[in-house]
């Protein structure tokens, strides 16, 4: 791709000057005669990053610096004239000294050039100019044509654009030539609303840079297909080097390489070892650069202080990836967590994508690829599954805690210290990998979770995300502390919930749950059918049944008795799998007291559970896994969809039902939306919010004024409210609010202590607010406001996680939900559906719905008031707390035409952002 640069004379209009961006773009401001040699003005950090390119490599992308003219003259000589052509619009060979000097000397503000490096060789550039006087600004670009096709373009477009709003500039126009079509289509497919007009051979483009639905769209969906890629090239090499390789049977590198051949990769493998002619009998090498063929990947198994000097090996050889399997990095200390920087920085510099360090390693099942590059002695056969777990040793067990299960797997990825590729990353492969329809997760700690409940939602609308978290009462483990941010178990919790991400407790549950996703149908609903040989068997399931939340489809368990035959077994179950009253089936066997095989009664569950749309699972002979007698086998003898899974104990196959049926619920459930919503001023909160910072930085409490100015912004419906220094006061403003009156302290301490004197309700009259005034202890304004209608007491609050963002939370107000923590937690954007769950999800619920023959409650002003709190929140992110307490809400048709939901109290804080809200460009995780 080229830039532009002075028209030829027949286009008068023309500005000056040349821009050096990517194909086509062109224009600028008038030159600056004269030469600045000051230093130019620091960019913001924020504004360098690494990115994934469209083909999956790395690269790096940070604001042009003056120290970049031979880089940018590098670039010029490596491109075609073909490329110079489209981006000067002229044959353009060099550029001259003045020309070379202004763009490398730019002042971040009205001009922003940003440069994308790999290794040391810058391969593109990109910047904007504004036009003087406007919020306008003219964008270009150049991508050196062996990079071309890679999506350089449009990931600097993203980046330009993101600086362009930090400065104020709404607009970017460019010019580009008609026969340019690959730099139109970088602009016209970014997602932005373009207009063009066409002059002389020339497309004149003009479009609006700030994000909307359609942009953002587009950035997740090339976010998802390079990092996907990314991944693809780990998992899909065509040739492997095992650097470390040994014959000792104790090192590392003995195991890795045992483990490549024995599983019969589909490629070349090259024992590394300088001190060895053959390691297990192939040929091995001194260095990598002396391997003679392309190798992908490349499996470290060296000393720590030794993998610095293998990466820059493997960055000369063009290797697409790296396992480190090593450890001493991260997990050691300081020291080597900046040894784990060091490496990744220099892996992704040199288009790298790093697994690890001290990581278990990966394994593709794949038969046309047969990769197992683990430590791992046995891996599991062909399946559906794909599998993530951060820690390598616990990675053995759990492999090997699948593998005697029977549970096949597509793929499996060790992370280790999580220094580059986590579970996010694999998440953006299996969302689209046609061999994995099940996704489990091992969790230790979270890198980035907003991206990961964004991901989580999407995947799981489609396949089955299952996680175990571990870590939800203490800290993160050494290798992970570094890449890791600590996440409150309220937060994991609304993330899993509102993601649709199948929570478990334990590693067994895990795969319990994951064996009945792969190889059954979802239920419909939730009423179970209990078929067994064993009545005291099917008591216990019953009672399992309705303990987590399930429904028995009849009214007791069918028992065909210790003796019944295969026939009677297979007429009860094919009579409940036909029952349209049953959503899922639960078969319990033991061993018959006569003598008929087992098998007989496995193959009569086998072929019903092979016809059946409803899932069926069972307690088989107390087996784990898949028994053969339950196994519907594929090509390669392993379980395949339509097996019957077997758990240990009835209750085990229950509540791995019960799970498997609430995510059914949830991918039943509409996406919902979030609502226009009435009587919302935005700017209006927004001037309460910035002047409050305008004055403290730092943040603060908001002053009962202006936390009822931004309130009352956003439609919130709080009871007339005034404040009074004295008596007279006090009784002048509750002629103005209208008796009966509520007096409250405005002491901390005070205000919601009822059993201080802090509140005094249900005032009738003038005398009644003197008298309420004097007792009132402190000596503070008191607040005077007029008196709710009965009704129920409730509580909405905004929890901030500082790495996660801001939580939405809801419950029925009293001490006895406050000591047990009743509340429940949503996360942002809230939709109507996800309101009308908060609301139903805390355990006292039926206080609201008519307990004990009480009137129910206005649900859908709750729900109202939940989505604008959310709303608050959401365009706010500088409210970091915000607490609503009492929400008082009655019947939905109150007396005399009052008000059926009330706001009584409220509290917000302020303070700089701790979550970013704003996606901004693509860019991987930062090195800490």
């Amino acid at each position: 791709m080229t830039e532009r640069g002075p028209r030829p004379p027949h286009h008068s209009q023309a500005r000056g000057e040349p821009l050096d961006g990517a194909a086509g773009a062109a224009g600028g401001p008038p030159a600056t005669p004269d030469r600045d040699d000051a230093p130019p003005p620091r960019p913001p950090a924020h504004w360098e990053a690494d990115i994934i390119a469209a083909d999956g490599g790395t690269v790096h992308l940070r604001p042009i610096c003056p120290e970049d003219a031979d880089g940018l003259t590098g670039l010029m000589e490596r491109s075609s004239d073909q490329t110079r052509y489209l981006r000067f619009f002229g044959p353009m060979k060099r550029l001259s000294d003045r020309d070379l000097h202004r763009f490398t000397h730019v002042d971040h503000t009205d001009r922003v050039a940003f440069v994308v490096l790999l290794g040391e060789q810058l391969i593109a550039v990109g910047r904007y100019d504004r036009l003087p006087g406007t919020t306008d600004a003219e964008i270009a670009f150049l991508v050196e044509d062996a990079h071309q096709g890679r999506g350089l373009g449009s990931v600097l477009l993203e980046h330009l654009s993101a600086a362009a709003r930090e400065r104020g500039i709404t607009r970017f126009v460019a010019e580009v030539l008609a026969q340019n079509a690959r730099m139109v289509r970088v602009f016209l497919d970014a997602g932005y609303q373009a207009s063009r007009s066409y002059e002389e051979g020339v497309v004149h483009l003009t479009f609006p840079i700030a994000p909307t639905e359609s942009s953002l769209a587009v950035t997740y969906e090339r976010e998802q297909r390079s990092e996907s890629r990314s991944i693809a090239r780990l998992l899909t090499p065509s040739s492997v080097a095992v650097v470390g390789a040994s014959n000792d049977e104790g090192k590392l590198g003995y195991a890795v390489l045992r483990n490549l051949l024995d599983h019969g990769f589909n490629g070349p493998v090259y024992p590394v070892n300088p001190g060895a002619r053959h390691v297990r009998g192939v040929p091995a090498y001194a260095t990598i650069d002396a391997i003679p063929d392309d190798v992908d990947l490349a499996v470290l198994a060296v000393p720590a202080d030794e993998v610095a000097g293998v990466v820059e090996a493997c960055r000369r050889k063009r290797v697409r990836g790296l396992v480190v399997i090593s450890g001493g990095f991260g997990e050691s200390g300081p020291a080597g967590r900046e040894a784990e920087r060091q490496l990744v920085a220099a892996a992704r510099a040199s288009g790298m994508r790093v697994v690890g360090p001290n990581c278990l390693g990966i394994v593709n099942t794949d038969p046309a690829i047969r990769l197992d590059a683990s430590l791992a002695p046995h891996v599991p056969g062909r399946g559906r599954v794909g599998f993530f777990a951060q820690s390598g040793a616990l990675g053995v067990a759990l492999l090997e805690r699948a593998r005697t299960r029977n549970i096949g797997l597509s793929s499996f990825v060790s992370a280790g210290n999580r220094a580059d590729v986590s579970g996010n990353d694999l998440l953006q492969y299996w969302a689209t990998d046609p061999g994995t329809e099940v996704v489990l997760l091992h969790l230790e700690s979270f890198g980035n979770p907003r991206k990961f409940a964004r991901l989580a939602r999407t995947v799981a609308r489609t396949k089955p995300v299952v996680a175990v978290k571990s870590g939800r009462h203490g800290g993160l483990t050494p290798g992970l502390a570094g890449t890791s941010v600590t996440v409150p178990e309220q937060s994991v919790a609304a993330l899993f919930t509102s993601a649709g991400v199948i929570r478990v407790d334990t590693v067994a549950q895990l795969f319990e749950v994951g064996m009945l996703l792969a190889h059954q149908p979802l239920p419909a609903g939730n009423r179970v059918a209990v078929v067994g040989n064993s009545t005291a068997l099917g008591v216990l399931v019953a009672d399992s049944v309705l303990d987590q939340g399930l429904a028995l489809a009849h009214e007791a368990p069918v028992d065909i008795g210790s003796g019944g035959s295969p026939e009677g077994f297979r007429a009860a179950l094919q009579e409940a799998v036909d029952d349209d009253g049953v959503d899922s089936v639960v078969a319990v066997f033991l061993p018959p007291l006569v003598r008929t095989p087992p098998e007989e009664y496995g193959r009569a569950l086998r072929e019903v559970s092979a016809g059946s749309a409803k899932p069926v699972l069972a307690t088989f002979l107390s087996a784990e896994g898949f028994p053969p007698e339950l196994t519907v086998p594929d090509a390669a003898g392993m379980p395949a969809r339509g097996s019957v899974p077997s758990y240990s104990t009835p209750e085990r196959a229950v509540i791995a039902l019960a799970r498997v049926t609430e995510y059914a619920r949830w991918r039943q459930r509409p996406v919902g939306t979030v609502p226009d919503l009435p009587d919302v001023d935005e700017e209006r909160g927004r001037t309460v919010v910035h002047g409050a910072l305008a004055e403290t930085p730092a943040g603060r409490q908001l002053t009962d004024d202006e936390a009822l100015a931004l309130l009352g912004a956003y439609g919130v419906p709080l009871l007339g409210t005034r404040v009074a220094t004295t008596a007279e006061e006090a009784v002048a403003a509750a002629d103005a609010v209208g008796y009966p009156v509520v007096l409250k302290s405005t002491a901390p301490w005070l205000r919601h202590r009822t059993d201080l004197g802090g509140i005094r309700l249900d005032l009738p009259d003038a005398a009644a607010v003197r008298a309420a005034f004097a007792a009132i202890p402190a000596g503070d304004p008191v607040i005077v406001q007029e008196m709710a209608a009965p009704g129920v007491a409730t509580v909405v609050e905004v929890v901030d996680d500082p790495s996660f963002g801001a939580l939405v939370s809801f419950g029925v107000g009293g001490v006895a939900t406050e000591l047990l923590g009743d509340r429940a937690y949503r996360t942002l954007p809230l939709t109507d559906l996800d309101a009308a769950e908060l609301v139903r999800a805390p355990r006292a619920w039926p206080l609201l719905d008519g307990w004990r023959g009480s009137e129910p409650v206005d649900v859908a002003a709750l729900e109202e008031l939940l989505l604008r709190v959310a709303r608050l929140a959401d365009d706010l992110p500088e409210v970091l707390g915000l607490s609503l307490s009492p929400v008082i809400v009655g019947p939905a048709d109150p007396w005399h035409g009052g008000r059926s939901l009330v706001v009584a109290g409220g509290t917000v804080r302020i303070g700089p952002p701790t979550a970013r809200i704003d996606p901004g460009p693509r860019r991987m995780r930062d090195l800490y």
